[in-house]
């Protein structure tokens, strides 16, 4: 099982959104949990994980781990070439170390190159910004690259996306 998070903000809230699946290979989710919280920590730059964290973090109690192989974020595990935590490597942390995360990102951050692997889907001209951490990158790119659909982001990822931002 696999288990993707994305979480939508509006003012002090968020709506946290878990799409877990079978397979890399899935077109569609196995269940899909959804939560609201009130009072979220404002926007920190270069801290972003002060604020997602949490949310992600309340989602996954909701989830049995223990079949979990993998979790994919919106965001980079990792920021920088030396290795400058992001929101992934924090939950990593926090998970004990025991499941792997994959960053999955739309745009370019700073001076991060050596650890991210840029994947083309589709017809895309626009890469997506893969990091990771307990499991290769190259292995994690190729994860994200075999997922189904044919357009830059991945179907399941899709449709995480819009029901993060359903109201």
């Amino acid at each position: 099982m696999i288990v993707a998070i994305d979480v939508h903000y509006r003012a002090e809230k968020a709506k946290v959104v878990g799409l877990l699946f079978e397979n890399w290979q899935s077109k569609s989710p196995i269940d899909t949990y959804v939560i609201e919280m009130s009072k979220v920590a404002p926007y920190e730059p270069g801290s972003f994980y002060k604020r997602e964290l949490p949310c992600i973090l309340k989602i996954l109690e909701l989830i049995d781990l223990t079949a979990i192989k993998a979790i994919i974020v919106d965001g980079y595990v990792y920021l920088s070439d030396d290795f400058r935590p992001g929101l992934g490597y924090y939950l990593y942390q926090e998970l004990s170390e025991r499941i792997p995360i994959i960053g999955l990102a739309k745009r370019s951050f700073q001076n991060n190159i050596k650890n991210v692997v840029e994947i083309l889907r589709g017809t895309s001209k626009n890469p997506l910004y893969i990091t990771s951490v307990g499991i290769e990158v190259s292995t994690a790119a190729a994860h994200i690259q075999e997922m189904h659909g044919s357009f830059r982001m991945p179907t399941l990822l899709q449709i995480l996306d819009t029901e993060t931002k359903r109201l």
